[in-house]
C-alpha cells in the first residue's frame, strides 16, 4: 500500500510539473516573438511598398507606359492567384518551405531591382519595363506565398502574434515612406540624385528582406512559445506544422500521448469556415475594395501640377501609409476595440459615407487651385475606421481550421484589390 501510495503521489507531482512546465512555455519568449512578427510583417509588404513610394522615379524613367496604374494591376492578379491555390491545397502545404521561398523570392527581387537598374545605366525604354514589370510579378508571387502562410500559421499561436504582423505590416509602408523621403532628400541637389536615391532604397529593401529571411528560418522557430503553440496545433490535428517542429528541434509534439485517447476535433472545409465567418469575409472584401478605389489609384488620375512638384505622390503616399500604421495599432486600445459583431459591420458600411465627401472636396480643390493638401486629410480619413477590429475571426476554430481561416482572411481583401476596377 505504501509503494502504491507513493507512486501515486510521484505521478500527481510529475503531472503537476508538466503543467508548470507548459505553463512557462506558454509566454517564454513572447515578448520577442512579438518583435520577431513584426519585422516579418515589415517584410512581407515591404517589397511592394517599395516600388509604390518608388513611383516618382519610374514615373521620371518611364514616362510613357504609365507605371503608377501598370505595375500594381501586374502585382495583384499574382498575389490573388497564388493565394487562391495554397488556400485550396493548404492541407497538402508545408507551411514553413512556403514562407521561406516567399522570403526568398522577396529577396531576390529586391536585389535584381539594384542589377536591373545599374546594367541599363538608369535609361527608361521598354527593356526596362518589361523587366521592371517582371520583377514587380515576382513580388506579387511572393506575397502570395508569405502573406497567407504568415496569417494561417500565427492564427495557431496567441492573438498578439497576429496582431503584431499586422501593425508590422502597416508599419512597412510608414517605414518605407520615411526612408523614401529621406533618400530623396539627401541626393536632391546632387547630380542624377533621383537615381542615387532609388538605388540607395533598392539596397535598404534587399538587406531588409535577408534580414526576415534569416529571422524566420533561424530565430522565431526556436522560441519556446512558438514550440509550444506548434505542438499544440499537432495535437489538435494540424498536419502542417511538422516541418516547424523540426525546425525548433521537436521530433514528435508532446501532447500526442496525453490525448492518445482523444477525438481529433472535427476538420472543416474552407466552404464550412467561410460560412461560420460569412461577416469578416464581407467586411474584409468591402474594407479593401473602398479602400484601393482611392489607393493607389488616386495618383494614377491626380496628375496636374501642383506646388510640391515631385514631393506631391511621396506626401500623398506618407500620409496614406502613416494613418494606416496608427489604424492597425487602434485595436490594442481595449476602451475603443470593438468587438460586437454588429458594430463592426455598422463600423464597415459608415465608411463608404466618406466616398461622395472625398469626392465633393477632391472637385473644390480642383476648383479653387489647391496643390492637393486638402486631399490629403480626406484620403487620410478614408483608412484609419476600418481598423477598429481586432483579429478575432480564427479564434473560434481550432487547429487546421484556424490556420485556414487565416489564410482565407487574406484571400477575400484580395479580391477587393481587383474588384474594384483599374488602379
Amino acid at each position: 500500500m505504501l509503494v502504491a501510495q507513493a507512486i501515486d503521489h510521484q505521478c500527481e507531482l510529475s503531472m503537476t510539473n508538466s503543467k508548470e512546465d507548459r505553463s512557462i512555455l506558454a509566454v517564454q519568449g513572447k515578448y520577442l516573438g512579438i518583435f520577431i512578427c513584426w519585422i516579418l510583417g515589415n517584410g512581407c509588404l515591404f517589397g511592394f511598398n517599395s516600388i509604390l513610394t518608388i513611383e516618382d522615379y519610374f514615373i521620371y524613367l518611364l514616362p510613357k507606359y504609365h507605371p503608377t496604374r501598370v505595375l500594381t494591376l501586374t502585382y495583384q492578379p499574382f498575389v490573388l492567384t497564388i493565394s487562391a491555390v495554397f488556400t485550396y491545397h493548404e492541407a497538402k502545404v508545408n507551411t514553413r518551405r512556403r514562407n521561406l521561398v516567399g522570403y526568398m523570392l522577396f529577396f531576390l527581387s529586391s536585389l535584381a531591382l539594384v542589377i536591373l537598374d545599374l546594367a541599363t545605366s538608369g535609361r527608361g525604354g521598354i527593356a526596362s519595363f518589361i523587366g521592371v514589370c517582371t520583377i514587380v510579378a515576382v513580388f506579387g508571387i511572393a506575397e502570395g506565398h508569405v502573406e497567407g502562410a504568415m496569417t494561417g500559421d500565427l492564427s495557431l499561436m496567441c492573438p498578439e502574434f497576429i496582431q503584431s504582423f499586422s501593425a508590422g505590416m502597416a508599419a512597412s509602408g510608414a517605414i518605407t515612406s520615411a526612408l523614401r523621403l529621406v533618400t530623396k532628400a539627401a541626393f536632391e541637389n546632387s547630380r542624377d540624385g533621383l537615381r542615387k536615391g532609388a538605388l540607395l532604397f533598392f539596397a535598404i529593401s534587399c538587406f531588409f528582406a535577408l534580414l526576415c529571411l534569416l529571422l524566420y528560418a533561424y530565430a522565431f522557430p526556436r522560441l519556446p512559445i512558438v514550440k509550444f503553440y506548434r505542438s499544440k496545433a499537432a495535437s489538435e490535428g494540424s498536419l502542417t506544422v511538422m516541418a516547424d517542429l523540426a525546425a525548433g528541434g521537436i521530433g514528435s509534439h508532446p501532447n500526442s500521448s496525453a490525448e492518445e485517447g482523444a477525438a481529433p476535433p472535427e476538420r472543416l472545409s474552407n466552404k464550412q469556415l467561410l460560412v461560420q465567418n460569412a461577416d469578416y469575409a464581407l467586411h474584409m472584401f468591402l474594407i479593401y475594395l473602398l479602400t484601393l478605389s482611392v489607393f493607389p489609384g488616386f495618383l494614377a488620375e491626380d496628375v496636374g501640377s501642383h506646388s510640391l512638384g515631385s514631393w506631391y505622390a511621396l506626401v500623398l503616399i506618407a500620409s496614406y501609409n502613416a494613418c494606416d500604421l496608427i489604424g492597425r495599432y487602434l485595436p490594442l486600445v481595449g476602451r475603443i476595440k470593438l468587438a460586437s459583431r454588429k458594430g463592426l459591420s455598422v463600423a464597415v458600411l459608415a465608411r463608404f459615407v466618406l466616398l461622395p465627401a472625398y469626392v465633393l472636396l477632391r472637385r473644390q480643390a480642383r476648383r479653387r487651385g489647391l496643390d492637393g493638401r486638402a486631399g490629403v486629410g480626406a484620403w487620410a480619413e478614408q483608412r484609419v475606421p476600418h481598423r477598429l477590429r481586432p483579429h478575432r475571426g480564427t479564434q473560434r476554430v481550432q487547429g487546421s481550421g484556424a490556420e485556414r481561416a487565416g489564410q482565407l482572411a487574406r484571400v477575400l481583401p484580395l479580391g477587393g484589390h481587383i474588384c474594384r476596377g483599374r488602379p
